[in-house]
């Protein structure tokens, strides 16, 4: 967790440069410094570098790793690297005219990646501020980077206050990125800069940008960890043996009822939730030992849930009291082995919708290229799951790789693949490319727009010949796979701009399904939003959650940019926010309130009506009960276009039903259906 300090620690004083000069150089003579001329977090990091035997006449940083340890260090912390790239993205133009460099590293201080005025490209390679080197505080003395690293909190370390002579041209603002679940420290954000660029406002904004990064990467857990158990709760249910979910980093996520008596038998001591997390459970899961303080996982089942070749965690099983487990040893738990139908996880039954699903399930049936058309947050994953499910190749692997996500070298390495040797600090082994993992399978390339131009014919020749050659390779391997394409761009645009080739695209573009955006299916609204209730409360533990109907017209009126991922984190969000079950307007994500007062007209003339009116149900009895009589029978008693008309929630409709007796009105209109 971040450590605190007062604020006044975080800043640089730019007029005290001389007398902080004076202090260091009586440091690294020997000599006492004054104490007042040197800020006290600085001052402690000078005597962690004197204790650490940092050179105060360093050049430059050590050497940076070689190309493919690099590689390998950012394919692990791939997660940091995908929810910082956007905003790398968003904040290049800045960052071009100011002369600056923005950088990303890894918990242990070695830069991942790295952004900013290209004026300074020349002197951040001779200072080795670039990827694969280590900026900790034993490597480079007092520096933004490390010093921010070792204390876990905001700094800003300016000219004069650095360790090391060759940074004091130098001025940078960091602090550290944290794991949203449990705190631990993932890496470091940093701007840095030659002195002249100093500003008071660099380390606010160095903070308000690592704050954005953990609420996307907390975004991304989110959604994995509803991933992780809508594919696994229902191995759980109805079992006789206990049963722990845990995530991909062993941090329990979820257990069964049974669980708690049934681990205690194998030797948890404790409360369950003490046992955990357990940080190696991947390892363990592969046959390693446990540590000696989980020997019980000696005893316990391990089943590995898996998303194609994607882990998104695990389930820990205790056998029942007699012995006898309900669950198959040898099961690899993955969302394909469901055998659910195919498109069921696709919410909603609007004409646009349904014409998309028709024509998907049409295509399922005839091994061609699709391209998925449709904004950022439509479900273009989902689509594509299902075609893969209905699809003659519904037992082979389903491997997706977002192509926008990954830089040019390491999108190549995740495609293709490489052999022993490739490059230097290549895995010996080599590695396995994504085309050849969905071999008999079905490969999903999202965000098909952002692969990089010189990428585009390696892809094309793959699909003309049907092998793939791995980098450093002679022999071409055979493979033979099912292509889904995704984008949210114009890809004619792109042709003509000549970012996108056009033979590849006509390759690509056999056959193409546009998926709707939310707000031209207004009418699924309802079901998604009793869906995520659903879902939202099952994740958090949390039993009937309501909207009320202020909220519910925010929700309904909403544009939806986002489309249905914005609506899922809203409604997460709000039912965490939710104080006594009822999600109110001030639970909804900014954006999406609304000016309107509860219970008053958008259109407000009158001088009083910008005082909310409170609303009894009591009072409005006779009120209500006409309206929902009468969308009843205009909806011939279906209930979810009846919601919608009256604009409340269905669970809220079913309410009043039941609240006014109003059943009889409901058989009558379906009465009159045609038979």
């Amino acid at each position: 967790m971040r450590r605190t300090s007062t604020s006044v620690d975080w800043f640089s004083s730019p007029d005290q440069d001389a007398s902080v000069m004076s202090a260091w150089e009586r440091m690294i003579e020997g000599r006492k410094p004054p104490t007042t001329a040197v800020r006290a977090i600085v001052d402690a990091s000078w005597h962690r570098c004197l204790n650490g035997r940092v050179d105060p006449g360093a050049t430059s940083a050590p050497p940076p790793l070689d190309e493919g340890r690099v590689l390998d260090l950012r394919t692990k912390n791939h997660r940091l690297l995908d929810a910082v790239e956007p905003l790398i993205k968003q904040t290049r133009e800045l960052l071009c005219r100011t002369e600056t460099a923005l950088v990303l590293t890894d918990p242990n201080g070695t830069i991942l990646d790295l952004a900013g005025d290209s004026r300074i490209a020349g002197p951040l390679g001779e200072l080795r501020l670039i990827p694969g080197c280590n900026w900790t505080e034993r490597a480079g003395g007092t520096n933004a980077i490390g010093t921010a690293l070792a204390l876990q909190q905001p700094v800003q370390i300016h000219s004069a206050e650095h360790f090391c002579m060759a940074m004091k041209r130098w001025t940078c603002a960091a602090t550290v990125i944290c794991d949203p679940q449990d705190g631990t420290v993932l890496g470091g954000v940093d701007v840095s800069g030659l002195a002249h660029t100093y500003s008071p406002h660099s380390l606010p904004f160095i903070v308000s940008l690592a704050s954005r990064i953990e609420s996307g990467l907390g975004r991304v857990m989110l959604e994995r960890h509803l991933r992780l158990l809508e594919n696994s709760l229902a191995y759980c249910s109805g079992r006789a043996d206990g049963v722990v979910i845990v995530d991909e980093f062993g941090r329990l996520i979820k257990s069964n009822s049974q669980a708690r008596a049934a681990f205690a038998r194998l030797g948890v001591s404790g409360s369950l939730e003490g046992a955990f997390p357990i940080p190696d459970i991947a390892a363990i899961a592969e046959g390693s030992p446990p540590p000696l303080s989980s020997e019980w996982l000696r005893t316990a089942r391990i089943e590995r849930v898996k998303e194609g070749t994607d882990t998104l965690g695990f389930m820990l099983i205790a056998p029942a009291s007699n012995g006898r487990s309900t669950v198959r040893g040898d099961q690899i738990l993955t969302v394909e082995s469901e055998r659910t139908y195919a498109f069921s996880t696709i919410i909603g039954q609007s004409s646009q919708l349904l014409e998309a699903i028709r024509k998907a399930q049409q295509l399922a049936k005839v091994a061609v290229p699709v391209l998925l058309l449709g904004e950022t947050g439509v479900g273009k994953e989902l689509f594509a799951r299902g075609i893969h499910q209905a699809s003659t190749r519904a037992d082979g692997p389903f491997v997706a790789l977002n192509c926008g996500s990954l830089s040019r070298d390491l999108l190549s390495s995740e495609l293709f693949g490489y052999a022993e040797g490739a490059f230097t600090g290549a895995r010996r082994s080599g590695m396995t490319g994504k085309i050849e993992a969905a071999d008999r399978g079905t490969l999903f390339l999202d965000e098909i727009g952002e692969m990089p131009l010189d990428i585009q014919p390696h892809l094309l020749r793959v699909l003309e010949e049907g092998e793939v050659l791995r980098l450093g390779e002679n022999t071409a391997r055979k493979v033979n796979f099912r292509l889904i394409a995704a984008t949210h761009r114009d890809l004619r645009t792109e042709i003509a701009g000549g970012t996108f080739r056009t033979d590849l695209y006509y390759r690509l573009a056999v056959t193409s399904i546009s998926i709707p955006p939310l707000r031209e299916r207004k009418t699924d609204l309802p079901s998604l939003l009793e869906h995520w209730l659903r879902v939202s409360g099952d994740r958090f533990g949390v039993n009937n959650v309501e909207i009320d109907d202020a909220a519910y017209e925010c929700l309904m009126n909403y544009a939806w940019p986002g489309n249905v991922r914005e609506l899922r984190n809203a409604i997460e969000g709000a039912v965490l926010m939710a104080s006594d079950g009822v999600i109110r307007i001030g639970d909804l994500p900014t954006e999406i309130q609304t000016p309107s007062v509860y219970g008053a007209p958008r259109d407000q003339s009158s001088a009083g009506a910008s005082e909310a009116v409170p609303r009894e149900v009591r009072s409005l009895k006779e009120e209500e009960v006409e309206p929902i009589k009468f969308a009843i029978q205009q909806c011939r008693g279906n209930l979810t276009e009846a919601a919608a008309q009256l604009g409340i929630a269905k669970s809220t409709l079913y309410q009043k039903v039941a609240r006014y007796g109003l059943t009889d009105a409901i058989l009558t209109a379906r009465r009159k259906l045609p038979r």
